[in-house]
């Protein structure tokens, strides 16, 4: 078989204030210090089970920088080796072969293909908290050549295998430990269900020169509440701050960052609403089409003030693997004002002067979920149809949907509003897309995928606003930190590389 080579490559907040200072260190710091992290959201902070944990989280940082898979990403969210040192592909797309490098998991057993196989096919088959597990549905087997050889053996082919093979809900873990690059010098970090400390330690230490100890990365990595480590970052006791989300976004724009320590990813994704059951006023397609035209797109990204951030009517986006860019619809283009006039008469067209439906939409609780209520509602109610906000789980006529793409194949994007993953689907896109997940041939893969988008947007099946909102607070010391459209920030190297693109 032919290879090619791929080349390496309140009180509550004063608390949460009190306890921010004294588990983070503060200004004055040397080289040889730790870097102190912390992502938004909750802990505990353990690595848990095989089970994927939720985009952005604490505990997925932790698991990207403790648990590794094949291969890993690197700070530009590029492809880097990971447990494999190398690897082939087929000429054909259908194989890929990997060399694991000789390294050892933290009890001292040597890592060992038939071990990352039976982990890898385990990992696999779990279609629980996981946004790759679908997309990799054309995996038929994992199989260990050697110690230190495996296989992955593919129905079709799929070139973005190796994105989704480094995304952390597909790092490989055993017995509850990852392999690295970082290990915890916390114990509770890799026990599922112990107790754990409110700072996880990392360290990674560096190959050394000669059978002398290499140099080391320490990194100090905490779960804040937003505001709280906001002010962290601010008063200097944070270097790096992840996790942030549409969510969380005027909190930071209104705080006293330091200038330059915004950033914010070119994620791509899915960021907009979709038909949260199946009956009701929205189970007509022309009253979820009339939801989408009345909202004023352009005002609601420029009301949100992220650089480079553009609106967007269409399930796929820009940049997408084996299709040009979708063509937005004309009424797009057009401002809200002028397209107002035509949507009340769509409107009253549509419910015939009766009564109108009051939507409930669901939407995160916080000030990016306040802005984003508020913009909808007033386009609505501009054409006649209130609203009203519920929390996240509640009964609802529309959700909110805010997640980045775990690769640059349109097949993610599609199989989101799938019968039996979305309430309101069409049953022939869903043939489309099972014809592309075994074609062959990428352009007639790519053809596939564009006819089942055609569709998913015709039915208005998900009401797209933009990209997803992924924003970061950079310190000095982070000088490799690289934004980019995984929103993926390894802490491998981030006091070392050199900053690209700045």
């Amino acid at each position: 078989m032919m290879m090619r080579r791929h080349s390496l490559s309140s009180s509550v907040l004063s608390l949460a204030l009190a306890g921010a200072a004294l588990m983070l260190s503060g200004c004055g710091k040397s080289e040889t210090d730790a870097l102190d992290a912390a992502v938004i959201g909750a802990g505990p902070l353990t690595l848990g089970d095989a089970l994927a944990p939720a985009e952005g989280t604490p505990q997925e940082v932790l698991r990207l920088n403790i648990a590794q898979g094949l291969v890993r990403f690197d700070a530009g969210g590029q492809i880097e080796p990971g447990l494999a040192e190398r690897w082939t592909v087929s000429d054909d797309g259908l194989s890929y072969i990997f060399r694991l490098a000789a390294d050892e998991w933290p009890d001292g057993r040597k890592i060992m293909a038939r071990d990352i196989a039976r982990i890898l096919k385990r990992q696999l088959r779990n279609p629980r908290g996981s946004a790759t597990r679908d997309a990799l549905g054309a995996v038929e087997d994992v199989v260990a050549m050697t110690d230190r050889v495996i296989e992955i053996r593919l129905a079709a082919p799929r070139p973005n295998l190796l994105e989704l093979l480094a995304q952390p809900d597909l790092a490989l873990i055993r017995d509850g430990v990852g392999s690295g690059p970082f290990r915890s010098r916390t114990p509770a970090a890799g026990k599922p269900g112990a107790e754990p400390d409110a700072t996880v330690q990392l360290r990674r230490r560096l190959p050394g020169v000669d059978g002398e100890p290499g140099e080391r990365e320490d990194v100090a990595l905490a779960a804040l509440a937003a505001q709280p480590a906001i002010a962290a970052f601010v008063s200097g006791k944070l270097d790096l701050l992840l996790g942030g989300t549409v969510n969380d976004l005027p909190l930071v724009q209104r705080g006293k960052v330091p200038r330059g320590a915004l950033h914010f990813d070119p994620a791509n994704g899915l960021f907009g609403l979709v038909p949260a059951k199946a009956g009701g006023a929205l189970a007509d397609a022309d009253v979820r089409r009339l939801l989408s035209q009345a909202i004023d797109r352009a005002g609601l990204v420029a009301a949100l003030g992220v650089p480079g951030l553009g609106p967007r009517a269409t399930v796929l986006q820009s940049g997408l693997d084996g299709l040009p860019d979708p063509a937005q619809p004309a009424w797009l283009a057009l401002p809200i004002a002028e397209r107002r006039a035509a949507l009340r008469v769509e409107a009253q067209r549509l419910f015939d002067d009766g009564a109108r439906p009051h939507i409930r939409v669901a939407l995160p609780q916080g000030p990016g979920g306040d802005l984003l209520f508020a913009r909808l509602s007033a386009d609505w109610r501009a054409i006649g149809i209130e609203s009203e906000r519920v929390a996240p789980g509640a009964p609802a006529d529309l959700a909110w949907v805010d997640a980045v793409a775990p690769s640059s194949s349109p097949g993610w994007y599609l199989r989101q509003f799938r019968c039996g993953v979305a309430p309101i689907c069409n049953a022939e896109a869903d043939s489309i897309l099972d014809a592309a997940r075994i074609a062959p041939d990428p352009t007639q893969r790519g053809a596939l995928f564009a006819d089942a988008a055609f569709m998913i947007d015709q039915q208005s099946l998900f009401i797209a606003i933009a990209a997803p909102v992924r924003w970061s607070l950079v310190g000095d010391r982070a000088t490799g930190y690289q934004d980019n459209r995984f929103a993926r920030h390894p802490f491998a190297d981030i006091m070392r590389r050199p900053p690209r693109g700045y």
